[in-house]
């Protein structure tokens, strides 16, 4: 029995668009807003820094305007340097959406990067598919950073997966086999989105809500929404379009039984929503289905995850990376 109760927090929230460094300061901000509110576990969208690729969705494919992305994309560890030092100095567990350029290249990944109380960097993930239009503008990543973590002195296991990547059953089964217990859905908004917007939420809510009762497990689900940042920096840069508009986004924390406890928020207004979660909870979700055990049936059905490593830096971004003043 993991008997344990975390006050855990998702973000609301529009990032400063193309722009890495106020989106980094805008993170550490939000940091510092949860701590007066002693969370625990704070969770951030899809790549919040710095912001969701929607120049995508909108005009012809663009190498200069990826280009632009790539420069303003985060270099793990170097660029997380003060958001490791807002961990360590408000204790706070931290999973944050980025995008990802690769240290000393230009390939780009959609990633999700998870930070200790302590500052230290637990991991990263790569999102192991980009779907659609961001295929312009990711890589895939591998199964090497298909990981759960263990925050210190907490007993529970934490991960992450990054949109559409839930539909992927193999990698959804990957985190549960390694026992998790809190996982991290990042989102952008996609309600917005021409040919989206009677139906994303809608799918949102059942990937969510899908992961919760087949993992067991209690899901944190953090979204941007689009603003006025985003739509003038498109029109300024590219042009005017008229494939996605403002506001946007679906945040919700989700109890393994499918109930929401707290959420869903919608509004395109900056928020962190904030709940208890009891995860002595999870033996009781258990003792109907248990994903890693006796609902497994691995006599019956295999997973066969390669977790070999595929890109060359790969090592390195899997942690643990201990915060700045200790890597001197």
């Amino acid at each position: 029995m993991l008997n344990k109760k975390v006050k855990a927090g998702v973000v609301h929230a529009a990032p400063v668009y193309m722009n890495k460094e106020e989106s980094i300061r805008k993170v550490i901000d939000l940091i510092s807003q949860a701590a007066g509110d002693s969370i625990e576990l704070l969770a951030f969208p899809e790549v919040f820094v710095p912001g969701f690729p929607y120049f995508t969705n909108c005009y012809a494919p663009n190498a200069a305007t990826v280009t632009q992305y790539a420069a303003e994309s985060v270099v793990v560890p170097d660029d997380l340097d003060p958001i490791q030092g807002a961990c360590h100095v408000y204790k706070m567990v931290v999973v944050l959406g980025i995008s990802e350029r690769m240290r000393g290249g230009n390939t780009l990944f959609n990633s999700i990067v998870t930070i200790d109380a302590d500052g230290t960097i637990l991991g990263v993930h790569r999102k192991v598919q980009p779907t659609w239009a961001e295929r312009l503008v990711w890589g895939q990543g591998s199964g090497y950073t298909l990981k759960t973590y263990e925050p210190k002195g907490t007993g529970y296991r934490i991960g992450g997966l990054a949109c559409w990547e839930h539909t992927i059953n193999g990698a959804r089964q990957a985190l549960i086999d390694q026992g998790q217990h809190i996982h991290v859905g990042c989102w952008p908004a996609l309600d917005i989105l021409e040919g989206f917007e009677d139906s994303a939420t809608s799918q949102i809510e059942a990937l969510m809500k899908t992961h919760a009762l087949t993992a067991q497990v209690f899901v944190l689900c953090p979204s941007s929404y689009v603003d006025e940042t985003c739509l003038e920096w498109m029109e300024k840069n590219l042009g005017p379009q008229d494939k996605v508009k403002a506001g946007g986004g679906w945040t919700v924390i989700i109890h393994p039984f499918c109930t929401f406890v707290a959420g869903p928020y919608t509004a395109s207004q900056d928020k962190i929503i904030v709940a208890e979660i009891d995860l002595s909870q999870l033996d009781l979700v258990k003792a109907y289905v248990d994903g890693a055990g006796h609902y497994k049936r691995p006599e019956i059905f295999k997973t066969d995850v390669d977790t070999t490593q595929r890109w060359k830096d790969e090592p390195d971004i899997v942690g643990p990376i201990p915060v700045y003043w200790e890597r001197q």
